[in-house]
């Protein structure tokens, strides 16, 4: 199924803030009980999510529970905590009126039941930005338009990615995950073989929005980034960002400001790839 990217810009990307902010904290759970109960990888994947298209779903890794593999994950659109099998849903937290406390407390007699370990137990190794509502009842009356445009982005993302990814040759890509620190969704194209931190590689991704952007933005990061030199031009309309991170950024509105916006957008990725490769040296 290919994305419908003219469903997007029903409301604009800088609205999305609060949504967006809201999921990342409730995705916090899932990706607890991930921790408690995955070994732990050197990537620390085991915490990251894949995006179930059918369930408009942030999920974990398949987690060893009693009857068969279980996941975990955040419905986005309706900002409901589920647990899967297979294709279908066992289970399901609706975090509307209902504090952050109530959902691990949820979530953690779920797990005991299906004979894991409970999410509440771990401490994250990351600080996120404040609970916008400070741990009180997520009031998401006002917010159903908000998270569905949020989860479009994402699931626009996630077929963007894994359709850039099925276009490599010779090139090993990581698997596109969503990350539940920053919360972006990337896979990692490796340039050479040798160890992460040295190695030369791009990344490419989207982020929902963040301290940079108040809106989602498709970026594509290369390492190690490029010296003082004069940068390239990237395909317009995207730009080069050195603040804090280093990459050339096409954001939501410049999206949403293309004619074809499925086509630009995969135009602004594959030739802005083409051009870190080639001053990489790769």
């Amino acid at each position: 199924m290919r994305f419908d990217w003219s469903k997007l810009g029903r409301t604009p990307p800088a609205a999305l803030s609060l949504a967006r902010t809201l999921a990342h904290h409730a995705a916090q759970w899932p990706t607890k009980a991930a921790r408690a109960n995955l070994r732990v990888a050197p990537d620390d994947s085991q915490s990251a999510f894949s995006w179930d298209a059918s369930h408009a779903a942030l999920l974990t890794q398949g987690l060893p529970a009693k009857g068969g593999e279980a996941r975990v994950g955040i419905r986005v659109p309706r900002l409901e905590m589920i647990i899967t099998r297979g294709d279908n849903v066992l289970d399901a937290f609706q975090l509307g009126g209902k504090s952050d406390a109530q959902a691990g407390a949820w979530l953690d007699t779920k797990l005991r039941a299906l004979g894991l370990k409970p999410a509440g137990d771990v401490r994250l190794p990351y600080e996120l930005p404040d609970h916008p509502l400070g741990g009180g009842s997520h009031q998401l009356a006002m917010l159903g338009r908000e998270l569905g445009e949020l989860a479009r982005w994402v699931g626009g993302a996630a077929e963007t990615l894994e359709e850039f990814r099925s276009r490599l040759q010779g090139l090993r890509a990581s698997p596109i995950v969503c990350w539940p620190h920053h919360f972006d969704i990337a896979t990692l194209v490796s340039l050479e073989e040798g160890a992460p931190a040295s190695a030369r590689s791009i990344g490419v991704g989207a982020s929902p929005g963040d301290e940079y952007y108040a809106q989602p933005y498709f970026y594509v990061n290369p390492y190690p980034r490029f010296d003082g030199e004069k940068l390239p031009d990237p395909p317009a309309p995207g730009h080069w960002h050195t603040d804090g991170f280093f990459g050339a950024v096409l954001t939501g509105d410049d999206i949403l400001a293309m004619k074809d916006r499925g086509r630009g957008l995969t135009g602004f990725i594959d030739r802005t790839f083409e051009i870190e490769r080639a001053r990489l040296g790769a």
